[in-house]
């Protein structure tokens, strides 16, 4: 479990393409200290598993499944990525519960930048729309947030300085994917109403 509160910007240093998979080689240093074959780090949001690790880099494997449900395909040599170890027990937990099993992606639609902050704009599938409500939570590319506006098709948040600095939002521009896991919370009681839609 993670609780949305990135450590670090990483780096993408390799990318091997497989026959229904892919193997990426990270650069993290903070994330990598005391990190063991089988840990669990999530990357823009996406629990993967170290293979293996040497120094400040690991390596993790992608399946297709995940390929295809997150914007991880799109990544290349020298992309930035935000970083997360799982949280400890009897840590805090600074953001909100985090299982890094991406939902869908949206789209980065509007940025609007103000003197303290910023609001982002991004779109929302329509499977996903119901988890999705005004100043609840909200995991894009890995980071805990809260929703500002909820519409039918997309929802905005409001970044602060240090989440524009320390996280791949700050850099991401109108047009790019994100990854997005809604509140696991609202898909249990919409699975005990009845109501769930298409996600996993």
């Amino acid at each position: 479990m993670f609780t949305g509160i990135v450590e670090e910007l990483g780096e993408i240093t390799a990318v091997e393409t497989l026959d229904d998979a892919c193997r990426f080689r990270l650069r993290g240093p903070a994330v990598t200290e005391g990190a063991r074959h089988g840990d669990s780090i999530a990357v823009n949001g996406v629990c993967l598993t170290v293979v293996d690790h040497e120094g400040d880099e690991f390596t993790a494997d992608v399946m297709a499944e995940t390929l295809n449900r997150s914007s991880l395909g799109i990544l290349a040599v020298g992309s930035r990525v935000n970083l997360e170890r799982p949280t400890a027990v009897g840590a805090r937990l600074g953001g909100h519960i985090v299982q890094g099993h991406v939902d869908g992606t949206g789209e980065i639609l509007e940025r609007k930048p103000s003197e303290h902050w910023e609001i982002v704009k991004i779109s929302l599938p329509a499977d996903l729309a119901r988890y999705v409500v005004e100043k609840g939570s909200i995991t894009v590319d890995g980071v805990s947030l809260t929703v500002v506006d909820a519409g039918p098709d997309f929802f905005t948040v409001s970044l602060i300085p240090t989440t524009l600095a320390l996280t791949t939002l700050g850099i991401k521009q109108p047009g790019d994917p994100v990854n997005l896991e809604v509140d696991v919370i609202a898909k249990y009681v919409a699975r005990l109403l009845g109501t769930q839609g298409g996600t996993r």
